[in-house]
């Protein structure tokens, strides 16, 4: 009679197959990338390392599926990186000439836009997706600056008229100081007039109205005069401001002319942006001499 306890097992010599089918696999995809990294292939490295975006945008496969492989490598991405950056910025140089990269840390790449006085850190370049990875407060000031053209503003023109415009109330406020002076005397000599004047009981209301109103009047003499001491402190603060705003908008400047005299619009320039990575990649298989699917 069977013995009905017994579970099914799988066959060991089945197992044995199979694990060994994976490991080759996994073997032979280390090797290839290896021998890749040893012929300084990089246009194969970025295949290797990422088939699903390479199927989908260089070879235009319609089903795209990732190879489970590329998990193997995961640990290892900085020294990759490391690797693929010498062609990839050399390019970038080329296309990008306005673009400056600095090496943060092993295979992490910061971006300043420009080499002059004062240029600003304008992202971080992802080398194993060849992408830009822009600053989304200064790539927005780029492109608002851009689409001020039209208005024939430049990015800080509406900040820099309205602190102007506060700074020249405040030069007037200072200015008037004589005026007030005189003012205050003659609200004294009033109000030493009316307290010397001598009123009878249906008057008295009327005189201490009289009083109240120029007590008020001096009150807001004084406050200007405070005001007007502070102005002096604002009106600094405001020059640097606009200082601050002025040179912004020419360092702005300096890179729209240099993403103009490369590319001839802004519209151009950020459709380039987008298809980086294909345009290297191609550029990459032009320079190798191979065949997308090779």
């Amino acid at each position: 009679m069977a013995n009905t306890n017994q579970f099914s097992l799988s066959d060991p010599k089945q197992t044995q197959a199979t694990l060994a089918g994976a490991l080759a696999n996994k073997i032979k995809y280390l090797q290839t990338l290896e021998e890749a990294i040893a012929n300084k292939d990089d246009r194969l490295v970025y295949q290797l390392i990422d088939g699903g975006r390479y199927a989908k945008e260089i070879t235009r496969a319609r089903h795209v599926g990732g190879d489970e492989n590329e998990q193997l490598i995961y640990d290892v991405h900085p020294e990759i990186s490391d690797f693929l950056s010498h062609k990839l910025i050399a390019y970038l140089r080329e296309n990008y000439p306005f673009f400056y990269f600095e090496e943060t840390a092993v295979g992490q790449f910061q971006i300043y836009f420009g080499n002059w006085w004062g240029r600003r850190v304008f992202g971080k370049l992802d080398v194993l997706n060849v992408k830009f990875i822009f600053d989304e407060g200064e790539y927005g000031k780029l492109a608002r600056a851009f689409a001020l053209e039209a208005e024939n503003k430049r990015l800080n023109s509406d900040k820099i008229k309205q602190i102007s415009e506060e700074s020249d109330r405040l030069q007037a406020l200072i200015d008037d100081q004589d005026k007030r002076d005189a003012k205050k005397e003659e609200l004294r000599e009033k109000m030493k007039r009316t307290n010397q004047e001598r009123s009878g009981f249906w008057k008295a209301a009327e005189q201490k109205e009289a009083k109240q109103r120029l007590v008020e009047e001096l009150t807001e003499l004084a406050e200007l005069d405070e005001k007007a001491n502070r102005a002096y402190k604002q009106i600094r603060e405001n020059e640097e401001k606009v200082l601050a705003l002025s040179k912004e908008d020419t360092l702005i400047g300096y890179e729209k002319q240099s993403i103009v005299a490369k590319f001839g619009s802004f519209e151009m320039f950020e459709d380039k942006v987008a298809s980086l990575y294909r345009d290297y990649i191609a550029d990459l298989i032009a320079t190798k001499g191979v065949r997308a699917d090779d």
